[in-house]
């Protein structure tokens, strides 16, 4: 079965590929190179043309920051779409109930204008009991804009939500229960 020409013919042909794949490899770096021309007898990275160049207007410290400070949050509370809410309440019910019973995270009855981390019996993180204050409008539309980011130490792993108006329909929809 393994015969001296049969074993020279396996040989030849893996020998043969690389061979191939050295020559295609090496052909292909000179048509295609990436990277300091200074292998290439050109000019270093000095002389290097850059193909086109992406203008980007400068911005001050704290761009988004400034953006965020500028919604009228009592104007996004008073179009506030309840039906929206409700939707965007899905988000939530995977820790969260309305029925005044806990799960992963504790119920959400009555939470606008409730002390922060004030259900008994419910094992809050550390730092959502040293945050300490009341569920206002304003305070939940900052701690559900970026939770981890508001509350450090919180066992919130939910991302946040970016949308404003969405903030704003999900707080008309708790303040409803």
């Amino acid at each position: 079965m393994f015969d001296t020409m049969t074993i020279t013919k396996t040989a030849g042909a893996l020998i043969g590929a690389l061979l191939f794949l050295l020559l295609a490899n090496w052909a292909a770096s000179a048509v295609f190179h990436v990277g300091s021309s200074a292998s290439h007898g050109e000019e270093g990275e000095e002389g290097h043309q850059q193909a086109y160049t992406i203008e980007v207007p400068e911005t001050g410290e704290g761009g988004e920051a400034a953006v965020e400070e500028e919604i009228d949050f009592d104007a996004l509370m008073a179009s506030a779409d309840v039906a929206a809410g409700e939707k965007d309440f899905g988000k939530c019910k995977a820790c969260h109930k309305l029925d005044g019973s806990d799960g992963v995270g504790p119920h959400l009855n009555g939470v606008v204008g409730r002390a922060v981390a004030s259900i008994g019996g419910f094992a809050y993180s550390d730092g959502m009991v040293e945050h300490g204050g009341d569920w206002t409008h304003d305070a939940l539309q900052e701690f559900l804009a970026d939770p981890k980011g508001v509350v450090s130490g919180t066992k919130m792993s939910f991302a946040g939500l970016k949308d404003p108006q969405d903030r704003a329909d999900l707080i008309a929809y708790l303040e409803t229960q």
